[in-house]
């Protein structure tokens, strides 16, 4: 490959962006002459940016987390994440794609509530295939920015408090450095002093990984971390008020 070449490359890979939405339509229930819908127009989030992402309980919020995550497909549009189309990818395909490459931390923590802390993570890192070492490294520095004692680490999640299985799920979301994090609601069970710590070790680790974030939250005390703030409403509408985001 000649110079040239590989600085055309780079400019194309430089090109491509962390999210890409292209008239993305999600119908809720059976598509019917009655069946609610959102439409996402068009939305772009460049690599490496952190978004504030705000709306009214009801907008789609949500819904939108679980299209970008791919556990939700939609029935008519285009989502790309790092120029992959995600509708090219089967179910299996979207799972890895998602271990490899997103962090999500969802309203409802989906732990295994049998299995310990350790256990649940180590789940997280042998889907997405990353070291042991990896593991130790990151458990040490987010359980001491979160505030969460060592000895919990072999306590099964159901025996934890609801704040202390969700600072577990933000955990399970950072251990394998993502490219991507879709955050939903993630400090509302934090006190001051946990949400302050949390809050900087999740744009520390951003801006060390150059990893892209959608954070949505109802709490504005956090909007001054981000310099990025978008209203849904400015790329989403056809919203019913049966819609839950």
């Amino acid at each position: 490959m000649t110079l040239k070449e590989n600085i055309s490359n780079d400019k194309i890979i430089n090109q491509v962006a962390a999210i890409e939405l292209q008239n993305v339509v999600h119908t809720y229930g059976k598509q019917q002459a009655n069946s609610k819908s959102l439409h996402f127009s068009q939305w772009k989030v460049e690599i490496g940016q952190q978004v504030f992402l705000y709306g009214d309980s009801g907008s789609g919020k949500s819904t939108l987390l679980n299209l970008l995550s791919g556990i939700l497909a939609p029935q008519q549009g285009s989502i790309k994440l790092f120029g992959t189309e995600m509708s090219d990818l089967s179910n299996s395909g979207r799972d890895r794609f998602r271990a490899e490459n997103i962090g999500v931390v969802f309203q409802q923590f989906n732990l295994i509530p049998y299995l310990s802390v350790a256990k649940n993570i180590e789940l997280a890192v042998y889907f997405a295939k990353s070291s042991k070492q990896q593991l130790v490294e990151s458990l040490q520095q987010l359980m001491a920015a979160l505030k969460l004692p060592s000895s919990i680490l072999h306590t099964p999640v159901s025996s934890l408090s609801v704040g202390q299985q969700q600072r577990v799920a933000i955990m399970r979301a950072f251990i394998n450095a993502p490219k991507l994090l879709l955050i939903d609601e993630p400090t509302s069970a934090l006190d001051n002093s946990a949400k302050h710590g949390f809050m900087t070790l999740l744009l520390e680790m951003c801006q060390a990984h150059n990893t892209t974030m959608i954070f949505v939250s109802h709490d504005t005390g956090l909007e001054p971390f981000f310099s990025l703030r978008t209203p849904i409403t400015s790329f989403c509408n056809g919203i019913s008020d049966e819609v839950v985001g």
